[in-house]
Formats: structure tokens, C-alpha cells, sequence
């Protein structure tokens, strides 16, 4: 049910562009830059699937409402001070019912693209599930709801569905994990900076 209603949300609030591409079939764990508190619609929007998140504890209990609208759109709340142990079973558990499992690497909404070194947390889910790691790049969010912003502004707003990541390509490596995240900064850069260009802007 939150799903419908979520796209419908977010076709109201943005202009909505979907490109890249086709989501693989089965459980993929999904990894998004993050601008906006629109960005978890916007992302749903072109999986186009149930999506449960990873979100923070601190987003919760400032509001029961928006602790409520949270939990409806399937957030698995995760502690950033402590070691999330219940958060990761609980997203393994959803990859392993054939799920689908959201992180923003960033882990938290920044002001410009590039400035907070992402997080090996998506890239360790997918390794340790053994599933795809699939990179997407969401452009325009800022303007609709971005840090500095109270209210929303309907604006134009990419998402790019990147090719997957697989972990059985990195197991030679060093550090895989290490390795999986820097190729999610590379193809999520990439897409940005070729949306932004043809936007006559910069990301961010």
C-alpha cells in the first residue's frame, strides 16, 4: 500500500525523470547520493518495488506523525552511535525473503555532491547477502526539498539507475567492500556530473 501512494506523492511533488538501467530481477540492495528528505520517494519511485531503508534512529521522535509515515514506508531504524547489529539482521532477513534493501552511503542528506566520503555499508550488505549492489544518482532533489529548504518546490529531478555491482568481481581484491563503494562513487559521479551538464549546472 505505501508504495502506490508514495509514487503518487511524488509525482505531485516533482518532475520526475527516470533513465539508465533495467533493476535485476530478485533480493538487490540499492544505494542512492542523498540532497533531499524526498529522496527515499523519488528513489522508490523508479525501483518501482517494495524498498525498506536503513534510516538513523535521530530521524525519530521528533514528530509521532513522522515517526508513523516512517515506519509505513518500511524505514529499519539504525543506531549511528552504536554497532547496528539488529538494523543488519533485519536487512539480511529482507535480502534473504527476496527483498529489496535502500542505504544513502553519504549517511546524511549533504549540501553539495562529493563533500562526505561514503559509507562501505551498502557495498558490506550486498557482499555479506550476496546480492547485486546497484549504484542510482538522483539529480534535482535539491531544489525540491534540500537542506536549506522548509517547504516544497516542485522542480525538475533525475534518477539514474546505474549497471549493478557485483561482489564476485571484487573478491580479488584488497579490500572488497573498500573496493565496491569506490566503483558506487564512480558511476554515481559519472551520471550526475552528464545530468548536470545537460542541465547547464553543477550537482548540488
Amino acid at each position: 500500500m505505501a508504495q502506490p501512494v508514495a509514487r503518487g506523492l511524488g509525482r505531485w511533488w516533482v518532475d520526475f525523470e527516470r533513465a539508465g538501467a533495467v533493476l535485476p530481477a530478485g533480493p538487490v540492495v540499492v544505494a542512492a547520493n542523498h540532497f533531499s528528505h524526498v529522496d527515499p520517494v523519488v528513489v522508490g519511485m523508479a525501483i518501482d518495488r517494495p524498498i525498506r531503508y536503513l534510516a538513523v534512529d535521530e530521524l525519530f521522535g521528533s514528530s509521532r506523525f513522522f515517526d508513523a509515515l516512517i515506519h509505513w514506508l518500511g524505514a529499519i531504524p539504525m543506531s549511528r552511535t552504536r554497532a547496528p547489529l539488529g538494523a543488519l539482521r533485519t536487512a539480511l532477513a529482507e535480502l534473504a525473503a527476496g527483498g529489496t534493501v535502500g542505504l544513502f552511503p553519504e549517511g546524511v542528506r549533504v549540501w553539495v555532491w562529493g563533500e562526505r566520503a561514503p559509507k562501505r555499508g551498502a557495498a558490506w550488505l550486498a557482499r555479506r547477502a550476496g546480492v547485486p549492489l546497484i549504484p542510482v544518482a538522483i539529480a534535482g532533489t535539491e531544489r525540491v526539498m534540500g537542506r536549506d529548504r522548509h517547504g516544497i518546490k516542485r522542480a525538475p529531478v533525475r534518477v539514474v539507475v546505474c549497471d549493478p555491482i557485483l561482489s564476485a568481481d571484487y573478491a580479488a581484491t584488497e579490500d572488497p567492500a573498500a573496493a565496491m563503494t569506490a566503483e558506487w562513487h564512480r558511476r554515481v559521479d559519472a551520471a550526475l556530473q552528464e545530468t548536470y551538464r545537460e542541465w547547464g549546472t553543477r550537482p548540488g
